[in-house]
């Protein structure tokens, strides 16, 4: 079955063909715009969606080399995400359903990130602890057979990834903030500045980063601006130890607590070299299998939701086309995680 994948949750417009476990094409069209804003602006979202997607599809149709006849079916995402994008990409999904008379399916776009690396090679095996992280998500996740989780952890306040978007933004290092944090960090010494980590005692898999990220503010203003410019590099490579290192606390600990050997890396965080280093160099001295997308499957992307969509098509499962996006869907379903 070739699928047809497309995601608008936020800021990326993309549309991928995937057939089985591979992808035929993935393309992603970032919107710059929001740079100058310091985040996304949800209207300016949408208008560049509207603009993008019927191009960001036949590109990917283009590339893949196959024509509308050869679709056999749809995947969309339908939350959680930004509701105005969200809309665009479940009404077009379902423009085409109609037109083409092809199934479709809603796809939970948390869902997409941890079927992302089954769509670059084979997928690990069940049972397996996923960490997922992202500017929205921080969460753990038994994943006990496919297409069933299970939240054993997660964020009480701010995410990993809004945690890096927020500190770019006191040390000026501009949006978004993790590829910022990463470049500035390569240049210092991640033990320079002693930062909190947060409920590492104990057997919680919860997850705070608000504490974190407010030391950080607290140091900078603690300091001279001439210093505070001098010490860039040391304080964003200090903070980004300190995620990291909570991070892979936290993954060993579910790990051991779930008696389980396989670790499952996904979403945009999962992009940063410290984080994949960390993690790769703590389960191959535990012997555990660790499992991680490449670097473009990471970010919001349509393969990963073309994947998911496969799994779910083949099953037999299909979506009616009442279906509303779902701002605030959590991955096992509900609407207020």
């Amino acid at each position: 079955m070739i699928v047809l994948g497309i995601e608008t949750s936020c800021d990326e417009t993309s549309a991928a063909l995937v057939d089985g476990a591979s992808v035929l094409s993935n393309i992603v069209a970032t919107q710059t715009v929001h740079q100058e804003y310091g985040g996304v602006v949800p209207e300016f979202a949408s208008r560049a969606h509207i603009r993008q997607l019927l191009p960001v599809i036949r590109l990917a149709l283009g590339k893949a080399g196959r024509s509308w006849s050869d679709i056999q079916g749809l995947a969309v995402t339908h939350g959680p995400g930004l509701a105005g994008s969200l809309l665009i990409g479940l009404s077009t999904c379902k423009g085409l359903a109609l037109a083409l008379d092809l199934p479709w399916i809603g796809i939970n776009h948390l869902e997409g990130h941890l079927m992302a690396v089954s769509a670059s090679r084979a997928a690990p095996e069940y049972p397996h602890i996923a960490l997922l992280v992202s500017g929205g998500h921080t969460l753990l996740v038994l994943a006990e057979a496919p297409l069933s989780y299970r939240i054993i952890g997660r964020t009480l306040d701010d995410a990993a990834g809004e945690a890096f978007d927020k500190v770019a933004k006191t040390l000026g290092l501009g949006y978004p903030g993790g590829p910022a944090i990463e470049r500035s960090a390569s240049a210092g010494r991640d033990q320079a500045v002693s930062f909190p980590r947060a409920l590492l005692k104990g057997d919680d898999l919860n997850f705070s980063f608000s504490g974190l990220k407010t030391a950080v503010l607290y140091h900078v203003r603690s300091r001279p601006p001439h210093q505070v410019e001098n010490e860039i590099a040391d304080i964003s490579a200090s903070f980004q130890r300190a995620v990291v290192d909570v991070l892979v606390a936290k993954s060993i600990r579910a790990l051991e607590k779930h008696d389980i050997r396989v670790l499952l890396l996904a979403g945009g965080v999962a992009r940063n070299t410290a984080l994949r280093k960390a993690l790769a160099d703590k389960c191959q001295r535990s012997g555990i299998d660790f499992f991680v997308p490449p670097a473009e499957l990471c970010t919001d992307n349509a393969a990963m939701i073309a994947r998911a969509g496969y799994e779910r098509l083949i099953r037999g499962q299909r979506s009616n086309h009442d279906l509303d996006a779902a701002p605030d869907l959590s991955l096992d379903g509900t609407e207020n995680e």
